[in-house]
């Protein structure tokens, strides 16, 4: 091997903390996990919530020990902005799937859009659709319908806490009347965007699939600190990655209780703290004085408990 074709030093290992990536269309959440993996100099990498190919838009990662914040961070709430095709229906309920259903959407009303997208905002039931990644007896559901299968899920509770319209157009495609309409969701976890246009469309009689998503946050994390993949590949090389530290992850995911230095030194021995009052509930980011992330807690009978330790024993 010349000179030339010598590899490069190898970046140093990214520290631990979470990476906010803009994923471009047509990758998966695992290319961009692979593609990570490699620029973080780690294989410690892990995502929180898939976004399908044709989707784009905010996708955390966590690296290094940041990856067990991961589990609560897939529970957050999410904001999209979509493109619902009324007229016509597809396999997959968006555009990578076959149409199984045309129908002139010319006779859609503004107030029968309206009706239809009230009726799906709120606490609902959804299905989710036949190729999601939801597992059927152990197997994922788009991998039972791609072999063949008739796959029917269960309706399951979800929350869509805004469905905005904020844009229609209407267009003749391949001689079919149909409206595009642009719209604004925030939802719960577990919500389908892509069964949003479908049961929309279904309402109107039409049928209804998504042609664009595009997720633009998830919890705390939106597209003002994502960055592309081009963006994380120029950093200089002989650098880690700059990713948001733990602490700061941490302090834009969860409530902060500002420990003491003996409730440091208890909670790294996995000790239980006595409860504040008035402290914030649920799940709460314990942050040492000097600012470092101790221990992920709860309160659980009026004892605060760690969930999870960060910070090692001290004496």
């Amino acid at each position: 091997m010349t000179r030339e074709q010598r590899p490069g030093p190898r970046r140093p290992t990214a520290a631990d903390g979470l990476l906010v990536v803009d994923k471009p269309q047509g990758w998966t959440s695992h290319d961009v996990v692979a593609r990570t993996r490699r620029l973080a100099a780690t294989r410690k990498v892990g995502h929180a919530g898939t976004l399908d190919p044709m989707a784009t838009g905010v996708l955390v990662l966590g690296i290094g020990r940041a990856t067990r914040l991961l589990t609560y961070v897939v529970g957050a709430d999410k904001e999209y902005t979509a493109t619902v095709r009324l007229g016509v229906a597809t396999t997959t309920d968006d555009a990578e799937g076959e149409v199984v259903a045309v129908r002139d959407a010319s006779g859609v009303s503004d107030a029968g859009l309206a009706a239809a997208v009230a009726a799906l905002t709120g606490p609902i039931l959804q299905v989710p659709s036949s190729v999601s990644a939801i597992k059927v007896a152990g197997e994922r559901a788009y991998a039972r319908v791609r072999a063949g299968e008739q796959v029917e899920l269960a309706a399951r509770p979800v929350t869509v806490s805004r469905f905005d319209v904020h844009g229609r157009r209407r267009a003749v495609v391949d001689g079919t009347a149909v409206l595009d309409v642009d719209v604004t969701v925030v939802c719960s976890s577990g919500t389908y965007v892509r069964a949003l246009a479908r049961d929309v469309g279904a309402a109107l009689g039409v049928g209804g699939h998504l042609t664009a998503l595009r997720r633009t946050r998830v919890g705390g994390f939106g597209l003002d600190v994502a960055r592309t993949l081009e963006q994380l590949a120029a950093e200089p090389e002989d650098a880690p990655l700059p990713v948001l530290p733990l602490s700061d992850a941490a302090r834009a995911t969860f409530p902060v209780r500002d420990l003491a230095e003996p409730e440091v030194r208890a909670l790294s021995y996995g000790q239980a703290l006595a409860p504040v009052d008035g402290g914030p509930a649920g799940t709460v980011a314990a942050i040492a004085p000097d600012g470092t992330l101790v221990a992920l807690v709860e309160d659980r009978g009026g004892r605060v408990r760690p969930v999870l330790v960060f910070a090692p024993a001290t004496a």
